[in-house]
């Protein structure tokens, strides 16, 4: 039993890296812009994280710090794709690489480097409940913070004004232009919201799932988020499905030796990757209910008219 606590806490932790990166490419994608730059997000937040929490030896610094480096880039990325009208895929491929370079020049002086984990928030008399207490009770808050992200993100994007607006312009932003509403602007901020998430992404990898700093750290996560987004249809609720399930996935392979599976490593660490192709597959066969669920402007610029 304490096998299976500790698995499923596993999962936990590998989960919430992708739910923070994927709740925050849904909105950018539901305002109608196709961000592939989150991977280089993640990789800015988790090194700006890290070093801020060294330097300073605040946690809550090194979010903010997360947050910030996030935000830079998507930034960046905005004003390339909605103010210079770039294409959207060149330019959030070119903000991935980008992001790795810029992170493995600064991060060479904290190479190997160790920092404190965040700590958890054991509730006294709760937290030691059998099974209920460690699997519920018993984490850090940036986990609870990103199950109350997806509360507020389906709340925001379905009961308010300004989450409509946001819809309405992923739907259709040449209407949303004509009835008033400022596109470049309501864009502009969905790409700061996703990389301020994306950047948190980051910094949970660098402060909490493995707490030091390693080049390229975040192995293609900010890509499987961008496929988690597909996988939930564009909904915020089935973004823990699919977050929750990958994170499965990346555990599952880092304890089947320990289960006595006989397969090489190397096959072993392809198996999340594998996974996400073949979701990406399955989903793509159905073209007309992918299409019915995906914003009608995602990825298209927008020229605005006089």
């Amino acid at each position: 039993m304490d096998l299976v606590i500790l698995i499923l806490q596993g999962v936990i932790v590998a989960a919430t890296p992708l739910l923070f990166a994927a709740i925050g490419e849904l909105v950018v994608e539901r305002s109608g812009v196709l961000n592939l730059g989150v991977e280089g997000m993640m990789i800015m937040g988790a090194i700006a994280g890290f070093a801020i929490t060294l330097e300073t030896g605040s946690h809550t610094l090194g979010i903010i710090a997360a947050m910030i480096g996030g935000m830079v880039f998507a930034c960046l990325f905005g004003f390339l794709t909605q103010v210079l009208m770039s294409n959207q895929v060149a330019t959030g491929l070119s903000l991935t690489i980008f992001g790795l370079g810029i992170a493995a020049l600064w991060g060479q002086a904290y190479s190997g480097m160790t920092t404190e984990t965040l700590a958890k928030l054991d509730i006294p008399g709760i937290s030691s409940i059998p099974i209920i207490g460690p699997l519920l009770f018993s984490h850090d808050v940036l986990v609870y913070m990103s199950f109350a992200l997806v509360f507020a993100v389906a709340w925001f994007l379905n009961k308010t004004r300004p989450g409509l607006i946001l819809r309405a312009v992923g739907e259709n932003h040449d209407a949303a232009h004509a009835i008033g509403y400022n596109v470049v602007g309501v864009r502009m901020l969905a790409i700061m919201f996703g990389g301020a998430c994306a950047g948190l992404g980051g910094a949970y990898l660098s402060m909490v799932q493995t707490p030091l700093w390693v080049e390229n750290m975040t192995a293609g996560r900010g890509w499987i988020a961008l496929a988690i987004v597909v996988f939930a249809a564009w909904k915020p609720y089935r973004v823990v499905l699919g977050a929750y399930l990958f994170g499965g996935v990346t555990v599952l392979q880092l304890h089947a030796q320990g289960f006595g599976v006989d397969i090489d490593a190397q096959y072993l660490s392809m198996l999340p990757y594998i996974v996400t192709i073949i979701v990406l597959v399955i989903i793509s066969r159905d073209k007309t209910k992918a299409n019915l669920n995906a914003p009608a402007c995602l990825a298209k610029s927008f020229y605005a008219s006089s």
